[in-house]
Formats: structure tokens, sequence, C-alpha cells
């Protein structure tokens, strides 16, 4: 087996930027007692300052008299630590959470995704889009992936029998050994993991019990690693909040692209596709503000998520300022991929048609995008009717104009070449509008495809009544 882990050395400041457009301002996560607060995560500006973690609030203000400050949210966290693993969902069927690290099995992935260094590419471009720095590390077992991905980012460990060798030098300080033995080992001279490896095993489990010896074993695949595998819920419902309120729907923007690109990565981890969901707007006071989204058919580009919410948005009014945006979609029904030519002809930045229409409908209005459906009637000007929405009728198969007259007219060029015919089509006795015709795809002296008729017997009497695309 081969794991990757996928090291996530700042995932709650990573959460809390991801919210906010790119800025050069020093930003700080804090936490810890009122009277002891400390710099939880401190940002690049932050740092370049002189702020670290660890340090207390009181000197960082001392130090820095202007950066902005958000209290560090556990639960908020957790929560882009398990959008993470649903987006690695995606690319394996076994995905494990470690402390700020996601884990999957990628042996198999391999034949699907191509080569490890391929493969690599994939995962760290995802991450960079959803905007969450990382370090990724590939072993054979999922604790040794952990442990390289912290001090070798980008190290590939294709065998268990270099394995050792990869991990004898790391220091001990850096193994993600029981803290107890951590602390220990290097007073006793243990100072690498190699060292650490070629003592007994008796010993050490005699000196600090037996989750140390179990901790070696796992690092190096002689015991199989504890890990829940994690799978998707059936929901999927995220939450942005900022400090500021914002008055303007075109400030919603931003917020909006990241939960449905955050949808977007979900979606593809679960192999699913949504329909319908719902954004709420929260308020300081009174009930959120809530903003349905449906589409015609199941998606799940995040393009497309984007425009449809979007496309809603800007026809919204907003008669409070907004603190809050919640993206919810309870249902999400299976996903089929559209068909696509292998030599597609379409210009590079021409927009798939089922983006098109979405954002049709969002910005014109459920009714303005609508279909031909067919009807009982088999005469021509009543076998049709429009409906709003995509048709799910089959093709017709009897030749049928694409663009069919309002009222046929007579034809008054040369006589027309018959391709196919005649069709006879005699009917509308009930109501008085009776009519016996028959019907023909000809080609016109100047190369054009028409339906035109004649009365029976009567070719020389063409009827124009449509015109073949």
């Amino acid at each position: 087996m081969l794991w990757a882990c996928v090291l996530l050395p700042q995932l709650a400041l990573d959460g809390v930027l991801r919210r906010r457009p790119p800025s050069d301002e020093p930003l700080v996560l804090v936490s810890g007692p009122a009277q002891a607060r400390v710099v939880h995560a401190a940002n690049p500006p932050a740092r370049a300052a002189g702020l670290y973690r660890g340090q207390r609030l009181a000197a960082a203000q001392a130090l820095l008299s202007q950066f902005a400050m958000v209290e560090h949210d556990p639960d908020d966290e957790a929560r882009w630590h398990r959008l993470l693993a649903a987006w690695a969902y995606r690319y394996s069927a076994e995905v494990g959470l470690f402390a700020h690290a996601v884990v999957l099995e990628v042996s198999r992935s391999l034949n699907l995704f191509g080569p490890w260094p391929r493969f690599e590419s994939l995962l760290r471009d995802d991450l960079k889009e959803l905007g969450f720095r990382h370090r990724v590390a590939l072993a054979p077992t999922p604790h040794a992936a952990y442990v390289l991905a912290g001090v070798h980012d980008g190290m590939a460990v294709m065998s268990p029998d270099i394995l050792r060798q990869a991990l004898s030098p790391i220091a001990i300080a850096h193994a993600r050994l029981p803290p107890e033995a951590a602390q220990a080992l290097p007073s006793m001279g243990v100072r690498t993991l190699g060292q650490l490896m070629a003592l007994p095993r008796a010993s050490l489990q005699r000196r600090f019990g037996g989750e140390l010896v179990a901790q070696l074993d796992r690092l190096s695949g002689d015991e199989p690693t504890p890990m829940e595998s994690y799978r998707p819920p059936d929901t999927f419902e995220q939450r942005m909040e900022w400090t500021h309120e914002i008055e303007h729907v075109e400030a919603l923007v931003f917020p909006l692209r990241r939960l449905t690109g955050d949808l977007a990565a979900y979606l593809a981890g679960r192999d699913g596709g949504v329909q319908r969901f719902e954004l709420a707007l929260e308020h300081r006071s009174g009930p959120p503000t809530v903003v349905t989204v449906g589409m015609l058919t199941a998606g799940r580009d995040a393009t497309l998520l984007f425009d449809c919410a979007r496309g809603r948005l800007e026809r919204l009014a907003l008669t409070q300022p907004v603190v809050a945006m919640q993206l919810l979609a309870r249902e999400l029904p299976p996903f089929v991929p559209a068909g696509r030519d292998l030599f597609d002809m379409r210009p590079t930045h021409a927009v798939p048609l089922e983006q098109l229409r979405e954002r049709l409908r969002a910005r014109l209005g459920e009714a303005s995008i609508q279909h031909l459906r067919r009807t009982v009637d088999p005469r021509p000007e009543r076998a049709q009717t429009c409906a709003p929405g995509v048709s799910s009728a089959r093709t017709i198969t009897l030749p049928r104009p694409t663009w069919l007259l309002d009222a046929p007219h007579p034809w008054r060029g040369p006589p027309p070449e018959i391709l196919a015919g005649p069709e006879r089509i005699e009917t509308g006795w009930w109501d008085g509008g009776d009519l016996r015709r028959d019907y023909y795809v000809v080609r016109t002296a100047q190369g054009q495809c028409a339906w035109m008729y004649c009365a029976p017997g009567e070719q020389g009497a063409w009827m124009l009544h449509g015109w073949f695309a």
C-alpha cells in the first residue's frame, strides 16, 4: 500500500484568510483565557513584523500597534478539516484524519490519475485553488507519510525496504512520538529515529509503556495504524462569517465564490451533483434572507454553481446589512457528466450550453428558458408548444424543420428538388380545421433545404412551410 499525507500546517489561519480578499494587512488568530491571550497563528505580514505563535498578545501589541485580530474557533477549524477530507475522497476511497493532516491510500488510484508526480501535482493544484497551504509526502504507511510530510515536503518513499533509511535521520522532536517519550529520549542521548529503532523493544516497553513501541511498529508497517475511515456526509453545509457588515450585494461575490467552490470540491469527492441549494444571508437582527438556487439538471462545476448563485443574488435588494452567509445543500442527486466530442471544434472561450442556460435562467427568470414539447395534434401548426425547463422527450424521428413559418406561403422560385417524401398529413376534421397535404423535404435552386407541401396529386403548387438548419 502507498499512503499520501497532506499536512495542513496553517489550517486555522488559512480558513480565516480564504474568507477575505487578498491583503497585506497583518492579521493574527488569538486564543487563550481573557487574562492571558496569546497569538495562535500569524499571517506573513504579521510574522515579518516579529509576531509569532505562542507570543503574549500584550507583547505583540507592543511590537506592532495596528493589526487585525480574529478569535481562533476550534469548531471552525474542524469544519475546514472535514471539508478537505471530503475533497480527498475524490482521489481515494480510504481517507483518514490526523491532527492537521489528511491521509489517503493511493496505490490503486495511481492507475486512474497517473504516476505519483502527476498525482501529486493534481493534489497541489486543488489545494492551491481551495486556498490551503500544505506539505505532501508519500510512504508505505500512513503514519510514516505523516512524519515525512512534517520534515520533507514532496518526499516520496515507494518501497518498505528504503522506508527505514528515510526515517532514520529524523529528529525525535519531529517524529510525532508520545509526548513523554519525545521529551525524555533526547536527554538519554537518543536524538534520531534511527537510534531509537535500534534499541531493544522490550526495554523501551518497560521504560515508556506499549504506546511508544506501537508507534514505532506503525511507522514501519509492522502494526496497522488505528484510523477511522472517513465518509462524506449526505448533506453539505458551510458558513462564512466576517467582522464587518456588507451592505451591497456586489461585496458578497467573493465569499460566494469561496462557498460554491467548496461545494464543488465536496461534490467532486462524493462523485455527486446538486440541483438545488440555499443561501442564507444572516443579519444582526431578524431572520436570515434565504435565496434558493435551483438548476434544471444536477451539476457540480464550480463556475456553473457560482454563476447560478450570483445571478440570483444580483436580483436581490438587501433590506439589512449581511454579517454571514451560509450555503446549505440537502438534496444531492447522482451526477451524470455530459458527453463530449472527441474532436471538440468549439472556440476555446466558448461557454458550455449548460452554463449558458443556467446563467440566463438566473439573470432573466425561471421562464426564460423554454423547450418545444410535442402535442397530440398532428397538424404542424399545432404539433408543438413551448414549456419552461428542459425537454426529456425522445427526439422526433420524422423530418421536421428547425424553423417553422407562422403561416405557409406559396413558393415563387424554380421547382425544387425532392429529397424525401411524400408524408401525408390528413387530419383536423373534428374542429373544422381539416387539412389534407403531402409534405416533402426539398432542396431549392440556391441549395437550401426546405419543408414544402402540396395538395395530393398537385406537385406544381408548392407551399413553403419551414426551413431546415
